[in-house]
């Protein structure tokens, strides 16, 4: 993770209106001395025993306690620089910190059998996934008592109604980040990330099912669709597209478009806004055909070592202020309601980060498609072939 001391400059977030909006200060710093290589990770797993300190936090007084160590997977470039830090310091836990970039990683971890992680953040999608195949263990939710702090409808989520088996980490949507002084031409389109004259400046994201969702909206067809057709169709169009592209990347297109060396980059909305503070050219647009919203969700997988421990983290995660500073760290939605009163106002009033009703209203959410995933697979394999 790049380290960041300066002032922010101000930023245009345009694409559907977004304010000029004045962020102050920022060092991304911090989260780079916990993280831990994956081979050096899941082979320091396995130890941690439980310990005799005890939380003092979760509701009917518990005397369940506490790990000496907590094992955290998740996506990249995506918590505050004193999240952890506070938490070791209140709790006395290390917390061992690794990163994967696509949730068909995350799922091919577990699926092939690697334990000891106590905490991932898998996307709605990809929950109901891991459940139909076993890989999520339920939670203790009076272990968690902060989850009332929590908006209704991440409360009732279609894929985990209740919170069952997830707590909700952060929302937002997939749209285009795009360079406005070497794209001065931009339209808030998916047809940009066909232009020739953008050659070698284009990226798309590794995800399976968010790249098929480009050129099934393109297309005018749903990103749920069945239709082996339209996922057919869907495919050649990507192909037509491979030859402009710089490469597919979940995690270094941030600092691609920051430095310049890509100008057009299928992104998920708070990256675009962490490459924009380094870049005040760089700015955010959902595109008119429609697009995704998701929330990625912390749950705990089969064989967790550190349960208990796990949830109080969920528990610390969902405290307001805590909840807050990751938002206004990364420039992602808080599915936290209790946190607004800490957001820093230009995010919580950014309609880039908080779309108005008239953009939601075009937004769609990843359904889990059981057997026919296997077509999108099978779709992306003779795509990466091509």
């Amino acid at each position: 993770m790049k380290k960041i001391d300066k002032e922010l400059r101000v930023l245009l977030l345009d694409g559907l209106g977004g304010p000029m909006s004045r962020r102050g200060f920022i060092k991304r710093v911090g989260a780079a001395g916990l993280l831990l290589g994956a081979s050096g990770f899941l082979a320091a797993c396995g130890g941690g025993k439980e310990t005799t300190t005890t939380a003092g936090g979760g509701s009917g007084g518990t005397t369940e306690s506490l790990s000496k160590e907590l094992y955290f997977y998740n996506w990249s470039d995506y918590i505050a620089e004193d999240t952890i830090p506070n938490f070791e310091k209140r709790f006395g836990v290390k917390v061992i910190y690794d990163n994967y970039s696509s949730n068909d990683t995350l799922l091919a971890k577990l699926q092939s059998g690697a334990t000891g992680y106590d905490i991932i953040v898998p996307t709605d999608y990809m929950v109901t996934t891991m459940l139909g195949l076993g890989l999520l263990q339920p939670l203790n939710l009076d272990n968690i008592p902060n989850v009332v702090n929590l908006y209704q409808r991440f409360r009732e989520a279609p894929f985990d109604p209740g919170n069952k088996y997830t707590i909700p980490w952060q929302w937002g949507t997939t749209g285009i980040g795009y360079n406005s002084a070497k794209v001065p031409d931009f339209k808030p389109s998916w047809d940009m990330l066909w232009d020739e004259k953008y050659k070698g400046r284009i990226t798309m994201l590794t995800e399976i099912r968010d790249v098929f969702a480009v050129a099934l909206f393109k297309l005018g067809y749903s990103p749920n669709t069945r239709d082996p057709k339209q996922i057919e169709e869907a495919k050649q169009l990507l192909i037509q597209q491979k030859p402009l592209l710089k490469h597919y990347t979940s995690d270094t297109y941030i600092d691609e478009l920051a430095s310049n060396d890509s100008w057009l980059s299928h992104g998920w909305s708070g990256d675009v806004f962490q490459a924009a503070l380094e870049n005040d050219a760089v700015k955010y647009a959902v595109p008119t055909e429609g697009a995704l919203t998701w929330v990625d969700s912390m749950a705990i997988p089969k064989g967790a070592p550190h349960k208990y421990t796990a949830e109080v983290f969920m528990n610390y995660i969902c405290e307001p202020e805590v909840a807050a500073a990751i938002s206004n760290y990364v420039f992602y939605a808080s599915p936290n309601e209790k946190a607004e009163q800490f957001l820093d106002p230009e995010v919580l009033n950014d309609p880039q980060i908080y779309p108005p009703k008239e953009v939601m209203d075009k937004l769609t959410w990843l359904e889990e498609l059981g057997k026919d995933t296997e077509l999108y697979n099978k779709a992306y394999a003779e795509l990466k072939a091509a």
